[in-house]
């Protein structure tokens, strides 16, 4: 029987994680399988990869054949490197515990090298949004600068529309004052015209009287 060791699919659509599953070659892709050695997730950012190391290196010893996309996660958890140094060992190429200390070595290098990825990773995520807040800032200091310079132009409208009006209000002013003047003298008019009056009522009594006096001076 062919072995193959390969992923299934499980998780949601867009956000599927996979399941490393020993399965016979003829088995769907998501159908029955002998044995499951670990889980992958490439939505992260290092990816994921979770495996039984032991289990792992045992099925790769034992002949089973890993797909491309599990042959890369066996090699970037060094179980193909240790494969290699092993062969080496059953041939007599190099002792067990020389294979040990090479395999123990890489593994620290790989450590490192994941922790200074991951470091750098979060080191770009905090500039770039140190980077974002400072955009932001400036948007919005732009938009209340904006905001200000419109509120500065109304307020300026609404002064010269004010200054408008009480130019308007000052030139009518010494028309009104004129009316004011000219309505006394229009008052003193109206009190002296009783009195012409009454004056031109006395003179038929003044005529009347004047021939009285003419006549007694003839009687004398």
């Amino acid at each position: 029987m062919s072995v193959k060791i390969r992923l299934t699919r499980r998780g949601r659509k867009k956000q599927a994680i996979y399941d490393v599953v020993v399965a016979d070659a003829r088995a769907p892709r998501d159908g029955r399988f002998i044995e499951k050695i670990g889980r992958y997730n490439p939505n992260v950012n290092p990816a994921f990869i979770e495996l039984d190391e032991n289990k792992a290196f045992d099925w790769v010893m034992k002949g089973a054949q890993p797909t491309e996309t599990v042959r890369a996660m066996l090699s970037y958890r060094g179980i193909m490197l240790k494969k290699h140094l092993q062969i080496g060992v059953n041939k007599g190429a190099i002792t067990q515990e020389a294979a040990d200390k090479k395999y123990a070595d890489w593994i620290a290098k790989k450590e490192s090298a994941i922790e200074a990825k991951k470091e750098g990773l979060a080191a770009s995520t905090a500039t770039k949004a140190k980077a974002r807040k400072e955009a932001e800032a400036k948007v919005k200091e732009a938009r209340a600068e904006a905001i200000r310079k419109k509120a500065e132009v109304v307020v300026a409208s609404e002064e010269e529309e004010v200054a408008e009006v009480s130019a308007e209000a000052t030139e009518d002013a010494p028309v009104a004052e004129t009316q004011t003047e000219e309505a006394p003298v229009a008052e003193a008019k109206a009190e002296e015209a009783p009195e012409a009056e009454a004056a031109t009522e006395e003179t038929p009594e003044a005529k009347a009287e004047a021939p009285a006096e003419t006549e007694d001076k003839k009687e004398e």
